[in-house]
């Protein structure tokens, strides 16, 4: 039997490229294991930087922990030869130009399966605005929020000055200014008075166009993953602990700065919760194959907000994703196995059958 050569496609253009290159490290180590080794046949393709794909001897010397990759040509628009080989996609990418719809859609066009979820959900799971919205239409809890365009931050002192008189007065101190197309808190600042708001608006309009600036709340952070396409399963529940001010780009991947709790210590009504919302948010944006939903729950009132979904988690042996199943009865090889096996179902032709 022919075994199902996989694509597995990392690095790319955002400012996440050495924690995808880690996640792809993972993913192929589990998919190089045993049974998956007798399954599958790894074809590893490496995007640099400045978006040139590169073939599997580049991308074997990047998975290669401490070997720099021979690579410096400019391939864009220009595919490997052995990209017709593939088999199924496995993307993983994070961030924009990755996470967000684009290189799905790319895929989708070469007409192979690809893990993960579609250009819809994608692009309406790294838009932290559009995601809010589609929250909102599906009766999904979210702490209070203001849209913001960069033309409001960049332009004149009359309409500047009513912006963050507008902020103020619906979010008020402390909140959070974010880029809404940006992953792994790049770009996020943390404010607690109107000079650091200007300043994190400026900060901000220098990554995105669009922005979001949420309220601060007294909370703790937790987690839960989904799998499935159609008949979806939720993990336990786990949580992020930290001593730094906020859960920033430092703290979530700098080594000794985070605690990941799993499972996390909560009610049992409080952890159905959040499953039973992770499966509603999973379905609102109509994700396949995986997602990580992030929540904060607010102890005092017993309140459950929803924060975000990331259609493409993180999948380092230390992310919460692979963590999270692997808590929950699924270790690691397994789980590639599966999210592949999805992207296999996903693509096939639906038959009706009538009964």
């Amino acid at each position: 039997m022919d075994k199902l050569k996989v694509g597995l496609l990392f690095g790319g253009c955002s400012g996440e490229h050495e924690v995808s290159i880690s996640s792809a490290r993972a993913i192929a180590a589990n998919l190089q294991a045993p049974p998956n080794h007798a399954k599958y046949e790894l074809l590893p393709f490496y995007i640099q930087k400045d978006g040139g794909w590169q073939p599997e001897a580049i991308g074997w010397q990047v998975l290669n922990p401490g070997s720099l990759p021979d690579a410096n040509t400019r391939n864009l628009w220009q595919f490997p030869a052995s990209a017709s080989d593939v088999d199924v996609w496995f993307p993983v990418l994070h961030g924009p130009n990755g996470e967000d719809g684009t290189v799905q859609g790319l895929l989708h066009l070469m007409q192979r399966p690809c893990v993960g979820s579609g250009v819809l959900a994608s692009a309406a799971g790294m838009d932290k605005l559009i995601m809010k919205t589609v929250f909102a239409a599906a009766g999904l809890p979210q702490v209070n929020y203001v849209g913001v365009n960069r033309s409001e931050i960049w332009s004149d002192p009359c309409v500047y000055t009513k912006l963050c008189d507008r902020i103020e007065a619906k979010l008020g101190y402390p909140c959070f200014v974010k880029p809404a197309n940006l992953g792994s808190s790049v770009g996020i600042s943390k404010v607690r008075s109107r000079s650091q708001l200007e300043a994190a608006l400026d900060n901000a309009a220098s990554y995105d166009r669009r922005l979001i600036v949420e309220a601060g709340v007294q909370v703790r952070e937790v987690e839960c993953a989904v799998l499935g396409n159609d008949r979806l399963r939720a993990s336990i529940v786990g949580e992020i602990t930290y001593t730094s001010d906020f859960y920033d780009y430092d703290t979530k991947y700098t080594a000794g700065q985070a605690d990941l709790i799993i499972p996390a210590k909560l009610p049992a009504a409080i952890i159905e919760q959040i499953q039973a919302m992770s499966l509603r948010a999973f379905k609102a944006i109509d994700a396949a194959g995986l997602a990580r939903i992030d929540f904060f729950y607010v102890e005092a009132t017993g309140q459950v907000l929803i924060n975000e979904i990331n259609t493409m988690p993180g999948f380092t042996a230390t992310s919460m994703y692979p963590q999270l199943w692997a808590a929950s009865g699924i270790p690691f090889p397994e789980l590639v196995d599966r999210l592949i096996q999805l992207a296999l179902e996903r693509h096939m032709p639906q038959t009706r059958s009538d009964d």
